[in-house]
Parts: C-alpha cells; structure tokens; sequence
C-alpha cells in the first residue's frame, strides 16, 4: 500500500475516532467506534495483503468473537470456571503458533481454499494477553462484564492492536467514563518521536546489526560480532518502542489513555531493573497473572525458609515463559533462559548485600 495512503488513512482515524469520543454517547459511541476501528484493521492490517485476505479477516474476527463467548459464559462463574476462559485465548495462542503449517493448508485444501501457510493473525500474542487479564479484571469484580461492543472496541483498538502496549480494560475503558485529554501538541510531537526512532533511527541500526553487517559472506574482524549485538538491541529498542510511541500519542489524540511500555531501558543498573523497564505491559502481565500466585504458592509448598529459592525458581518460569511468548523456536527459550540467569543471579546477589551491609546500609547503596 502506497506510504502517503496509509499516511492519510492514518489520520482520518485520528480525526474520526476523536470526533466520536467526544461527539457521541451511550450504544452509538460504542457502535462508531467498533466499525471505525474493524475497518481500521481490515484496511491497514488485512487489506491487499496475503490471499484470500478478507475471508481471513472473516476467520480473524469469529476468532475473537468466540473467545468474547467463552468470556461471557465462564468469567464471572464461581470455581474454577472462570479459568476456562483465562486459558482459552492462550490456548488459540498456542494453537497458531505451534500447529505445523501443513495442517492448515490440509485445512483450507478441504474447503476449496489454496492456504499456504498459517492464516494471518495479527497482533494474537498481544490479544491473548489482553483478553486473559480481562478474564480475572470480571472475576475479581475489577469490571463489569462486558458487552459484545464494548468488548471489539477493547480487543480491536487500531492503535495497540499489532504490537501493544498491552493494555488492561479497566484502564482502556476510563477514556471512555472520564474525558482523556492529552494536549494535541504534546500527542502529536510523541507521533513524530515514535515515527523518527521507527521509520529512521531503527533503519541505521539495523545496518549494524547482524543481518545487516555479518551476513553478506565476507570474513569479518571479531569487534564486528559485538557491534553487532550492541546494534541489535538498540534496533529492537527504537523500532518497538518507537511503534509504542506512535500507538500511545495516536490513543492519546483519539482519547483512550495507554500505559507507558518503555522507561530508559538502557539506563539501567541492572538486568532486573531493566526489565521494570523494557516492554512493561509484559512484566506488568507476567508479574500480576504467574509470579505473585505462583511464588506464594511455592512459598506455601516449600516452606518460609526455602522462600528465596522458591523466588528464584518463579523467577526462572516466568522468564522461559517471555522467551517462549516472543516466538517459536530454541532461541526464544534461550532468551528466555538467559535472562532468566541474569535475574536469578541478581536476586541472590540482592540477598548477598542485605545480609552483608544491613538494611540501612544496603539502602544507602541503592
């Protein structure tokens, strides 16, 4: 699609969704703005791009549509029927991600279609995680149940719909009980950030990195290896965090608050203060729905004086977990995995110093 239609799509988004936070009330806001935002998605995300894209738009939006059923009809059961719903979008998840390609081409050869591979899901990974938090934000009585409406404009919000931030509906939703306001300049001006880190600054580094600069059958000197993995990571930190700047001043200028998914990342002083800052939404998701329940449940298993061990290997499934989430393959478990060394190794060291310095002087340190 030409850059200067997807440019003024853009804006007529904008506009559009601004013009019906702020114009329109009630069932008709909520009707406006999930058809702005289905044909938001359809045009810039489905539109033009692989075969058959609109019959897998079709197949996309029954998708979320039957995890909406799931919710309504277990969420705000008692016992452990609300699980069944926490669990059915991460099954999906899991579904997409792992079920070989060959099956769906068995799939769509049944039905007449010419599949190629595993059909289009935009953003699924952020979606699973969005519609699962809204599960437990029902069940702990954080929200209201809610309705088929207002629950397509929280899983297809144009802005956070490929890449998040992760957003929870109970703050999704206060643009929509109070007025958000953001001031247009300031939103506008995270627009140009997100876009210049995103369309410029990722590029240049991207020539640095390892496609970039190892990959072109050449020897090359050791400091280019790295080089390399400096570059990769700043890559990886302007194109996303440039796309979440993007995403937070476009809501901002519609009037949907989203959180903050970057801090200074690069800032800090070590790998689990880094994660505090980097992808947030992430840690925030990981720290609430797997760490807090699963530490204090070791804890209770294991007993009060094996709690530190107990962390760290909460620690350690949570980190195989992001790893896993990233991707398909052993090297988003060794990411995982490695991190998860980092943390650990950190959180005993904490433990080291406290006994060490005592309290005051291990503030002090800090």
């Amino acid at each position: 699609m030409n850059s200067l239609y997807q440019l003024a799509g853009l804006l007529a988004y904008i506009l559009a969704g601004r013009v019906v936070m702020r114009r329109l009330n009630g069932a008709l806001r909520e009707a406006a703005l999930a058809a702005l935002n289905l044909g938001g998605v359809f045009f810039f995300l489905f539109y033009g791009g692989k075969e058959h894209f609109a019959l897998r738009f079709g197949i996309y939006v029954g998708l979320i549509v039957g995890l909406y059923l799931v919710v309504l009809l277990f969420a705000d059961k008692r016992g452990a029927w609300p699980w069944l719903a926490f669990f059915a979008p991460i099954a999906a998840l899991i579904v997409i991600r792992y079920v070989p390609g060959e099956f769906y081409v068995a799939f769509g050869h049944a039905f007449g279609q010419s599949w190629r591979g595993v059909p289009q899901m935009i953003g699924i990974s952020y979606l699973a995680f969005r519609c699962s938090r809204l599960v437990l934000e029902v069940r702990n009585g954080v929200v209201k149940m809610p309705s088929l409406l207002e629950y397509v404009n929280f899983a297809f919000f144009l802005p956070t719909m490929s890449v998040g931030p992760i957003n929870t509906y109970a703050n999704f939703r206060r643009g929509f009980i109070e007025r958000y306001d953001v001031p247009v300049g300031r939103a506008a001006l995270r627009i140009l950030v997100g876009a210049v880190k995103y369309q410029f600054l990722a590029g240049l580094c991207n020539q640095l990195t390892y496609s970039g600069l190892l990959l072109d059958d050449h020897p090359h000197h050791w400091v280019d290896l790295p080089v390399a993995m400096l570059f990769f990571y700043l890559y990886l930190y302007l194109n996303f965090s440039g796309f979440c700047d993007m995403a937070i001043g476009a809501a901002g200028l519609i009037g949907i608050p989203v959180p903050e998914n970057f801090d200074h990342p690069f800032a800090a002083r070590n790998v689990k203060d880094f994660w505090n800052r980097w992808h947030i939404t992430l840690s925030v998701w990981m720290r609430d729905v797997v760490f807090s329940p699963l530490s204090k449940f070791l804890v209770t298993k294991m007993g009060i004086k094996l709690a530190d061990h107990a962390i760290a290997l909460t620690i350690t499934v949570v980190f195989l977990l992001v790893g896993i989430w990233h991707g398909v393959g052993w090297n988003f478990a060794a990411f995982g995995a490695v991190h998860a060394l980092g943390v650990v190794a950190n959180h005993y060291y904490t433990i080291f110093l406290k006994k060490k310095l005592g309290r005051e002087k291990f503030k002090a340190y800090n």
